[in-house]
């Protein structure tokens, strides 16, 4: 072929790269995390704005369990925690799970809001805390603002984020489903207490008269966590800090985009507003080719296909004599299981059950041997069984896990068992059930379907609103402005005051008027006839 040829070939090809591949501009992102399970989510969202040539900063603390100091995808700032905080929740789990051991009753419910209010009020205090670090430091302050970060992502599970946000002045993205005081809808959306159940609860979306009361009364348990707890804690930051002080509940509400990590397929269906963005199982791939020995594992299981049986990133192992009958169980089942335990090995484990200390949790949820799912009901779990379309026994343990399976279970999909209940039998027939009762597994797979059926992924959508704040400088005119008025007037109680009092007054206007003529007729009357 002619040279002169080949260099048209070569300019024409250029320029479809230069016109058709779509354009980066890559921007400056800092980000403040949640530790554990949430940094999973957090990490998603980094790796797909990193490849979008995104600049990324992490603020990550001295003792985080899952963010590594130094990574590809981003340049880090570490706050040096003033604290054991990896003592001090591992406690909380112990006592929790110990607490959920016993029977249902008054006494247990206490015993366990006792001990998460005072977990979450030391783990925000050390946060707090430890934020004067940057707060104290000119230089560090200094650099923060030479930076000219394009926006601020948090995860609202910390209010520390927020705030930093508002020092800086940055446009404010959120990776979210819970704040520091419950479920995020709360302070942004309309949440009718009829038909929205508050975290906790453990009601669903139709609820009779005595089930609005029990709803009403765990709403006053978040109004009095956010009022007393959380709230004095923030109030003291922001008043050190931010001029003017700030208020922790309007800086949530002040946000421009909410990344939501939930959707309608997982949720009761609410109202919503115009700034939230639905990613529910945005985290969720394909499943990839297991390694090649735990693929014979599986493989071996044959016709009976595998269980698959993990309690998350925060609880490595059950009570022993939890372990111990579960294990048991597990040892009589046809099927092979793959149980992720860090724990002492139960002495009742069968020839049939793999331990790992950790699994590929994804990719065996979209193995087609993979009959049944037993977890703690972690949202990402969920999400990723919903994907897959696997159903699920769930032993909820801590926080949000057992509002989770409800929604599962109310739908159809899953089984949930209390941890107090927890037996060889009642374990067994729970398995059982989950396994040989075909309306789980359609039920999942109907869930799958309308999971899947979206005309954007949700990473798409994520990444999409994210690079919108940016290229925006926020995103304001999808914010209410509904947070700033007082109570009073946002449900309209000075309207209806102002209406009464003026019905008031024409009904007595129009009472005297017949008064003062009806009556001088009246004594006129008497008059003549005496």
């Amino acid at each position: 072929m002619p040279l002169h040829r080949v260099c048209r070939i070569f300019m024409l090809f250029s320029l479809c790269v230069v016109f058709f591949t779509p354009q980066c501009n890559g921007g400056n992102i800092l980000v403040f995390p949640v530790d554990g399970s949430h940094w999973i989510n957090m990490e998603v969202l980094l790796e797909e704005l990193h490849a979008r040539g995104h600049n990324i900063t992490v603020i990550r603390p001295s003792t985080s369990w899952y963010i590594p100091e130094k990574s590809p995808l981003y340049s880090s700032i570490t706050i040096k925690i003033h604290g054991d905080t990896t003592t001090f929740f591992n406690l909380f789990i112990q006592e929790q799970m110990k607490a959920r051991r016993e029977t249902a009753s008054l006494l247990t419910f206490i015993k366990i809001t006792k001990g998460f209010f005072s977990m979450i009020t030391e783990g925000h205090s050390l946060w707090c805390d430890s934020m004067a670090q940057i707060f104290d430091d000119p230089k560090m302050v200094k650099s923060l603002k030479d930076s000219q970060y394009d926006l601020l992502l948090a995860d609202p599970g910390i209010g520390i984020g927020v705030v930093l946000a508002k020092y800086l002045k940055l446009p404010l993205v959120f990776n979210a489903r819970w704040l520091t005081s419950g479920e995020g809808h709360f302070v942004m959306a309309p949440s009718p207490l009829s038909y929205i159940p508050v975290l906790g609860s453990g009601l669903t979306d139709k609820m009779n008269f005595h089930q609005r009361v029990k709803n009403v009364l765990f709403y006053s348990l978040i109004w009095f966590q956010e009022k007393f707890l959380m709230g004095p804690i923030y109030d003291s930051m922001c008043k050190k800090y931010m001029e003017g002080g700030c208020d922790i509940v309007s800086l949530f509400q002040d946000a421009d985009i909410w990344l939501f990590r939930t959707d309608f397929v997982f949720d009761f269906p609410r109202p919503t507003m115009p700034n939230v963005v639905y990613i529910g199982g945005f985290q969720c791939k394909p499943a990839q080719p297991l390694p090649a020995d735990l693929e014979d594992f599986v493989q071996s299981a044959g016709e009976h296909g595998v269980i698959i049986m993990t309690l998350g990133s925060m609880i490595t192992a059950l009570p022993k004599e939890v372990a111990e009958e579960i294990a048991s169980v597990f040892a009589k089942m046809p099927q092979k299981v793959i149980w992720r335990h860090k724990g002492e090995r139960p002495s009742t484990l069968g020839n049939s059950t793999l331990m790992m200390d950790w699994m590929p949790q994804k990719d065996l949820l979209g193995h087609p041997q993979v009959k049944l799912f037993v977890t703690h009901g972690g949202t990402n779990g969920l999400q990723e069984a919903i994907y897959n379309g696997v159903p699920v026994l769930g032993i909820p343990l801590i926080f949000d896990q057992h509002d989770n399976l409800i929604r599962m279970q109310e739908r159809g999909a899953a089984k949930m068992l209390e941890l107090a209940d927890i037996n060889g039998h009642t374990f067994e027939e729970g398995i059982k059930e989950v396994l040989y009762k075909d309306s789980y597994r359609k039920n999942m797979q109907r869930l799958s379907s309308l999971h899947r059926d979206q005309p954007v992924a949700p990473i798409d959508k994520a990444i999409f609103w994210t690079e919108y704040v940016m290229r925006h400088k926020g995103a304001r005119h999808l914010r209410t402005e509904a947070y700033k008025m007082p109570w009073y007037s946002y449900y309209c109680i000075d309207v209806m005051l102002f209406l009464m009092t003026a019905l008031a007054v024409l009904l007595l206007s129009v009472f005297a008027v017949f008064r003062l003529i009806c009556c001088p007729s009246k004594r006129t009357t008497k008059s003549k006839l005496s």
